[in-house]
């Protein structure tokens, strides 16, 4: 096939691939499109594969991560051409993580001809990069199309690495076992195939229940993001929270969406606070997303300014976002970029980070972890904090990415979370996906997004560690690099590659 032919049909294969996710769920193309990606890379040189893995990675963030648009044009103030330039650039730079994973795999791992192994084991390798290099946008993993499928039993075992490592194992195996012509490599890639087809029977109970359940409500203001920041409209939005939560809750616990309170709590409180003051009298629990801020004479200002998720009945606790959306919560070299556009002036584009080191909000009788916004698309950083909590607890304000994929996608990365640690978790909206999920990852109750609406429900308290708790992704990257020394090996005694 000429190159151009292979270059176009990388660009549609990455294109196709964010259809096996959230909302779509055509989750058997996930075991397609890799394929072809792993087909189209043979016999190809360095530059031709590097290339072939940046269009690959082009077509998959062009239309996977393509609601970064809305924000950026719709709330952000940005001219559209600008902003749908910015939107591509933004796929464009994520897609250079596939043009190096593509080029170390023509270098290193596959050249002359190529290699199952060395495919393997630098996909995955490039998926944990992606967690954390330049803060990482841990998004669309192979691994979360698999959820609400049998394969999704090896996630509290290995995370959702381990299930993208089947994931990519199974289509690159699928791929050789009818492209090969020698037995040996057939032989071995059938029973590979075979082993992995088991996982659905490994266990799926490793924490335990304790207590009974309790109740739970959630409340969905939906709020326009246009007016959210307005002062002026302060008053009605936080008489909106306060009298569905009088009217419509009676659950010892409610939880209020990410920013609901959109003022320091000294602005807040005239409007708040006789129905904390109720809610501590009938022992109830209410948390919220509030900006706070900290006195620090290190600061520039003299201040910091945290996105933070609240306690605000009884003894009060805070958490503060580790996580901070670049030029949406921060913006890198402020200076110059403020001056290019309203979208570097967004509202509440200063915040701070904290402390790494930060414990779960805590109530008189609970441990929850905490994860605001995106951060719930960190494994690493939610499994520290749910090894120590009871339940988990998540608040977005999705109202960024109305009336596009990037909500149910967000859901769906949650569930993974809550499957992962063998935790119940709530997911708190400002206008959706608002839900309720149980420790297998399942949608336990839902709420109709864009609307105003309140969320009852139960949870479950449990205790107990998974394997992927105790041991991380460590595993799933000794497997990766033991995939590349094989594949490595390989190519220097030049024998036959799988």
């Amino acid at each position: 096939m000429p190159f151009y032919g292979r270059a176009l049909l990388a660009l549609f294969a990455g294109g196709l691939t964010p259809l096996a996710f959230a909302p779509f769920h055509w989750w058997p193309l996930i075991l397609v499109t890799p394929a072809l990606f792993f087909l189209l890379l043979k016999d190809q040189t360095i530059k031709q594969s590097t290339w072939l893995g940046w269009l690959f990675g082009l077509g998959l963030f062009g239309t996977g991560v393509s609601w970064v648009y809305v924000s950026i044009h719709t709330f952000g103030g940005t001219p559209m051409v600008f902003a749908v330039l910015m939107t591509a650039a933004f796929a464009a730079g994520l897609a250079l993580f596939f043009a190096l994973q593509t080029y170390l795999y023509a270098r290193w791992f596959s050249r002359p001809g190529f290699t199952v192994a060395g495919f393997i084991g630098t996909w995955i390798l490039f998926e944990w990069l992606r967690s954390w290099v330049f803060t990482g946008f841990p998004w669309l993993y192979l691994g979360y199309a698999l959820l609400d499928t049998p394969f999704d039993a090896t996630a509290p075992i290995g995370g959702v690495w381990l299930v993208s490592l089947i994931s990519v194992t199974l289509s690159t195996c699928f791929c050789a076992l009818l492209t090969t012509r020698e037995i040996a490599q057939r032989i071995l890639c059938a029973i590979t195939i075979s082993v992995l087809c088991l996982t659905p029977l490994l266990e799926r109970d490793w924490t335990s229940p304790v207590g009974k359940p309790f109740d739970v409500d959630v409340v969905q203001a939906n709020i326009p993001q246009n007016q959210k920041w307005d002062p002026s409209y302060l008053p009605d939005f936080l008489m909106r929270y306060v009298n569905l939560t009088h009217e419509q809750t009676r659950a010892p616990v409610v939880v209020w969406p990410e920013t609901a309170i959109p003022a320091l709590f000294s602005e807040a409180s005239p409007y708040v606070y006789m129905l904390i003051s109720e809610m501590e009298k009938d022992g109830r629990t209410l948390i919220s997303g509030i900006p706070s801020l900290v006195l620090d004479a290190e600061s520039p200002d003299g201040y910091r300014m945290y996105n933070s998720l609240a306690v605000l009945t009884g003894d009060g606790d805070l958490y503060h976002k580790q996580r901070l959306v670049p030029f949406g919560e921060y913006v890198p070299f402020q200076d110059v970029m403020r001056k290019i556009g309203g979208f570097f002036d967004l509202p509440m584009s200063s915040f701070s980070l904290p402390a790494p080191e930060q414990d779960p909000l805590n109530t008189d009788s609970m441990a929850i972890a905490a994860a605001i916004c995106y951060e719930i698309a960190y494994p690493e950083l939610v499994r520290v904090m749910a090894m120590k909590s009871d339940w988990l607890v998540t608040v977005s304000n999705d109202t960024w990415f109305s009336h596009t994929i990037a909500p149910a996608q967000h859901l769906q990365i949650a569930q993974m979370r809550a499957l992962e640690n063998g935790r119940w978790l709530v997911r708190s909206t400002n206008n959706g996906l608002t839900a309720i999920i149980d420790d297998k990852g399942k949608v336990s109750m839902q709420i109709p997004p864009y609307q105003e609406a309140v969320l009852h429900g139960s949870i479950q308290k449990r205790t107990g560690i998974t394997p992927y708790q105790r041991w991380g992704v460590a595993p799933v990257l000794v497997i990766s690099f033991v995939l590349l020394m094989i594949a490595y090996g390989w190519r220097k005694s030049q024998r036959p590659r799988l």
